[in-house]
């Protein structure tokens, strides 16, 4: 008889992108991208990732052949992913507050719901939920806020997605995986 909880469908993979590496297929400058860590099936199959993150970001990034489920799980307000950010700079309750009505910037109006985890010299470490992830939607975020000791823009140092709606990062860095058939259906239930 068959475990349940780890056969898999092969519809999702898992890979926690280290920083460093590009998301997309190829570069014309060169550079390393996440199939550079996949085996070269992934790449000759048609397997795309589902969202991006950008070169210095890292943590849970999933891939799919299926245009249905890319489209379900990258639709804004279909799922909730969860950062771990480090920010240079003094996090406020009021910048708590002006992140989840949003902040006007000139790549438009920047929200998300923020959790202040602790601080460490001159530095703070958040929890930010987003619905919906704009190109480098955090690190403008934060940027259009002022550090109200110094004047300066806040700056992200460190970004990690952690997980993707009730999907947890459970792999080191530059390791992938196949999500189990019931990992999948947990994922994409309730999904529009």
């Amino acid at each position: 008889m068959t475990d349940q909880t780890t056969e898999v469908y092969k519809n999702l993979l898992a890979l926690n992108k280290p920083k460093g590496y590009l998301v997309t297929r190829s570069d014309d400058l060169g550079r390393k991208t996440v199939y550079n860590l996949l085996p070269q099936w992934a790449f000759d199959e048609g397997w795309m990732p589902i969202g991006r993150l950008d070169l210095e970001s890292r943590g849970l990034l999933l891939f799919t052949r299926s245009g249905k489920i890319n489209d379900m799980l990258t639709k804004p307000g279909n799922c909730i992913k969860i950062y771990e950010v480090w920010v240079r700079g003094y996090v406020t309750q009021e910048h708590i507050r002006q992140a989840s009505f949003g902040v006007e910037s000139k790549y438009g109006l920047l929200k998300a719901k923020v959790e202040k985890l602790g601080t460490g010299g001159a530095k703070t470490k958040l929890r930010i939920e987003l619905d919906e992830g704009k190109n480098r939607h955090i690190r403008r975020l934060f940027g259009a806020l002022k550090d109200p000791k110094f004047g300066t823009p806040l700056k992200v140092v460190t970004l990690t997605r952690v997980s993707i709606k009730n999907f947890n990062l459970d792999l080191e860095s530059s390791k992938y995986r196949f999500l189990t058939i019931e990992e999948e259906k947990d994922l994409l239930k309730n999904i529009k």
